[in-house]
């Protein structure tokens, strides 16, 4: 029998060629992390230009400042003129770009390297620093910069009306001893914010009271050392120290994740923009990157040391008693806090009283914080909190944002965007199913990056469906689907 021989390939062929063709090598492309940054800070310059254009007499404002206008001689500031925008912007504007293009020079010239020599300590520092500095350029000096104008212009301006100018008035009816929950801010700098028909919060406060406890010493510190005070300066401190400690949740064996983690929380398109007029998402944010940067990670750490998931508990229980959309994160929350005795839904009865002692701290500051408003008056703060989002109390928020509301409104069978209507049906519908479907998920895979990635997920559908869903809140979801993303997925890393 003769053997059969297999036919031999011409060396002329593709594929004998494509055979013998090594792989094309990585070397020489540029890092992904360097297009992610190009395209945060182009997006972030743009965004910064269109969001301070509109703003009235401001190339005056600016130049006329007590301190910014003494920044440039007057012959300066004549030749850059009012049309492109302040003179300050534009000097920010060019900074960031120049950091930029040192950046991804400091990227491609590593392109050639081997790979551990492209992430190496002094590659990643260079780009850490570089990183830090855009940040600080695109966000922390423009909010100081708005701080600066509104101090020397009217109360009202360069400011957001419910997380600048209604928590400060908070805060000056809880220093007084007065219930921001009961009191009106008719009299406040909010009453001249927007549009008159818009202004249905002079009647309310949608926020819950860590907000104005913990900026109270705050504000009375700025107002002994300058003599006045923005909220803005809160949301400044927090957002730093959440940024560092945010960058640390991705793995230490990932250098470009945790730049990349860095850039899109620091740089986010939306999110960081609030920074600028003082929205309060990033508040809330940063109190549960702290309880999730507090957790235990190293397996032993899960049976012994209790005194870590108290503080873990401590802060998420604060970003709760913030504003209600860190609710969304508690089944998450507490199934991380027993990871340790988790592997299916059979073990979530028996884990319960583990998530109690680990958790108590949590439950404990909510209730601190909430229960003396409650006893004060509840029907005054559950009409704040809770009715007026809903569209279901006498002066109530509007039908508003991107959402599926959107679909109600076209229908035509309501008369105004301030009707009521019974969101509440899609939002059980929607979230409900999610809530189940997110928490099996957890419960299989039950790390942090999960529990962030779930979090964003289940408010995202329920928010879509609910009365407004304003930019803001699409900002905050995109920080949780970023951690979600390069946080730590391993269950117990040390």
């Amino acid at each position: 029998m003769s053997e059969v021989q297999e036919p031999v390939s011409d060396p002329q062929t593709p594929r004998a060629e494509a055979v013998r063709t090594p792989p094309p090598s990585s070397l020489g492309r540029p890092g992904w992390d360097a297009l992610l940054l190009a395209v945060l800070v182009l997006a972030r310059l743009r965004i910064n230009t269109l969001a301070e254009a509109g703003l009235f007499e401001h190339f005056q404002n600016v130049t006329g400042h007590s301190l910014l206008g003494r920044i440039l001689s007057d012959q300066a500031e004549a030749a850059f003129g009012p049309w492109f925008g302040d003179p300050i912007a534009l000097l920010l504007a060019a900074l960031r770009l120049a950091a930029l293009l040192v950046y991804l020079v400091i990227d491609l010239a590593s392109a050639d390297r081997p790979s551990q020599q492209r992430t190496s300590s002094t590659v990643q520092r260079a780009k850490l620093a570089l990183i830090w500095l855009i940040i600080a350029l695109t966000v922390l000096l423009p909010t100081l910069k708005l701080t600066l104008l509104r101090h020397e212009n009217l109360p009202h301006s360069y400011s957001h009306d419910g997380g600048v100018l209604q928590t400060e008035a908070a805060i000056d009816f809880f220093l007084s001893g007065r219930n921001p929950y009961v009191e009106d801010y008719r009299d406040t700098p909010m009453a001249d914010w927007g549009l008159p028909e818009f202004r249905t919060a002079l009647d309310h406060y949608p926020y819950l009271p860590w907000t104005f406890v913990f900026s109270a010493p705050v504000k009375l510190l700025s107002d002994a050392a300058l003599g006045w005070y923005d909220q803005r300066f809160v949301y400044l401190l927090v957002f730093v120290l959440a940024l560092f400690l945010a960058a640390r949740l991705a793995p230490v064996s990932r250098p470009r994740w945790r730049l990349a983690l860095l850039m899109l929380l620091g740089l986010n398109p939306i999110m960081g923009l609030d920074l600028l007029f003082g929205q309060n998402d990033l508040f809330v944010w940063a109190w549960i990157v702290l309880a999730l940067a507090l957790l235990p990670r190293a397996a032993p750490a899960l049976t012994v040391h209790h005194s870590k998931f108290w503080l873990s508990s401590l802060a998420f229980g604060l970003a709760c008693a913030s504003k209600p959309t860190a609710w969304f994160m508690a089944p998450f929350f507490a199934l991380l806090l027993a990871r340790d005795q988790m592997g299916s839904w059979r073990d979530i009865a028996r884990a319960i009283p583990t998530m109690l002692r680990r958790g108590w701290p949590a439950l404990a500051a909510f209730a601190l914080l909430l229960l003396p408003y409650l006893i004060w008056d509840a029907n005054a703060m559950i009409d704040d909190v809770w009715r007026w989002a809903a569209g279901s109390t006498e002066t109530h928020y509007q039908i508003w944002g991107w959402g599926a509301s959107n679909f109600v409104l076209a229908l035509g069978g309501l008369a105004s965007r301030f009707d009521s209507w019974p969101f509440w049906i899609l939002e059980v519908a929607v979230a409900l199913p999610l809530l189940l479907w997110l928490g099996w998920r957890q419960v299989r895979h039950n790390t942090v990056g999960a529990a962030c990635w779930h979090y964003a997920l289940l408010l995202f559908g329920f928010l879509y469906v609910s009365r407004f869903l304003n930019e803001n809140y699409l900002g905050y979801i995109l920080a949780f689907l970023a951690l979600g993303y390069f946080a730590v997925h391993e269950p117990h890393q040390s």
